[in-house]
């Protein structure tokens, strides 16, 4: 059995799917059950921090989230050990890299969790997306209330990756033999700016949608109300350094899966329901 952590959340939802289709037996783990929404043929268990050690019975292979652990990583991690869990797939981060600012609050928790996943004894695999397709997510209220949207540093330069094609990568480390001891940097297939985005949705949604650069001192608390105001700033601060800085774009989602990474407009079809009013 395959458990997921963050199982509610975009990735983690869409390798749930994944593996049910697949066949797979599938705990997913969610702190609320009831409002899951998974597939029928998942079994969808409560994620208590302090229940850890029934999580894991049966199960060899875990999927992990950092947010989904809930702040107790080395402790789930013992449990998972000690349940027999063989191999751990860590959803981590691309920014994570040679030269990277360690100190950068997001480097640090992914940093951290890669360290204690490393020590705790499992097999591991690494996954290193770098900008999130469901990142444009963040625009959708401006989006369903009207045509304009406001945002920082409309020439900031990302390659955003599918979540679904994250999830295609996760399941092949899952399931297939080899990805042990690997780290698979994720990105989509061509560069993107915000401006080129937000063009992207609009035409998903049939409307002509146009973006407005505001200063970040402005952009933060309207785009991130409920994030720590140094994750806000650490954040910032990456979007300002990509502007006019060609992306990093691998080929990984095609060497895994077989099949090329989906481009942002693609993205902006699958979910143009979450755009709309």
């Amino acid at each position: 059995m395959i458990a997921v952590t963050g199982a509610t959340g975009n990735v983690g939802r869409a390798l749930v799917g994944r593996l049910v289709a697949a066949g797979q037996p599938v705990r997913a783990l969610t702190r609320a059950p009831e409002r899951a929404g998974l597939p029928d043929g998942a079994e969808v268990v409560r994620f208590r921090p302090d229940g850890l050690d029934a999580l894991f019975d049966g199960v060899d292979k875990v999927f992990l989230y950092v947010q989904g652990a809930g702040g107790r990583m080395p402790e789930l991690l013992a449990a998972a050990r000690a349940a027999g869990v063989r191999q751990a797939v860590l959803l981590s981060s691309g920014i994570i890299q040679d030269g990277a600012d360690e100190t950068h609050p997001i480097h640090a928790m992914h940093a951290g969790a890669e360290r204690q996943i490393r020590d705790s004894g499992l097999a591991w695999t690494f996954l290193r997306p770098n900008a999130f397709a469901a990142n444009a997510l963040q625009w959708a209220p401006q989006i369903r209330s009207g045509d304009t949207v406001r945002g920082v540093f409309a020439d900031m330069l990302t390659a955003p990756v599918h979540e679904d094609d994250i999830a295609a990568v996760a399941e092949r480390a899952l399931l297939d033999d080899g990805h042990e001891g690997a780290v698979h940097r994720l990105t989509g297939p061509a560069a993107t700016t915000n401006t080129d985005q937000i063009a992207a949705i609009g035409r998903a949604v049939g409307r002509d949608l146009a973006f407005v650069e505001v200063g970040p001192e402005e952009a933060g608390p309207l785009l991130f109300p409920r994030t720590p105001p140094d994750v806000v700033r650490g954040l910032l601060k990456t979007f300002a350094d990509t502007v006019g800085v060609a992306p990093e774009i691998t080929a990984t989602v095609e060497e895994v899966t077989g099949r090329p990474a989906r481009a942002f407009p693609q993205w902006a079809a699958d979910h143009a329901a979450d755009f709309r009013s």
